[in-house]
């Protein structure tokens, strides 16, 4: 096993494609996104409704692998200042353990 840290970001869909190119211009070789559904600030978000606007106005969570804290810190600053003064999102950082470190590199 190798040590590793895990960005999550979860945030409106209808900026995750700007979300992807900075993380990739960042260095991330990768990302997973899901439907997201949860209670925030902002209100409430579900994913058991109709797709309203082929899912613009649903929330998602992305997840990202990189090799160590720095990197995630980096990433995840650039996430933060660029969309998260006016779109909805909240952004952490976790050790995790992979096996296959090459997969990871930034």
């Amino acid at each position: 096993m190798y040590a590793a840290t895990k960005i999550v970001i979860i945030t409106e869909r209808s900026i995750l494609d700007g979300v992807a190119e900075l993380l990739e211009e960042h260095g991330a070789t990768g990302y997973t996104y899901t439907s997201a559904g949860g209670k925030g600030s902002r209100g409430k978000r579900r994913i058991d409704r109709v797709p309203q606007v082929a899912g613009i106005l649903e929330n998602v969570k992305i997840e990202v692998i990189v090799p160590d804290h720095d990197s995630a810190e980096r990433i995840t600053r650039a996430v933060v200042d660029t969309y998260f003064d006016d779109y909805s999102g909240i952004t952490y950082i976790v050790p995790v353990e992979i096996l296959r470190p090459g997969k990871f590199q930034v």
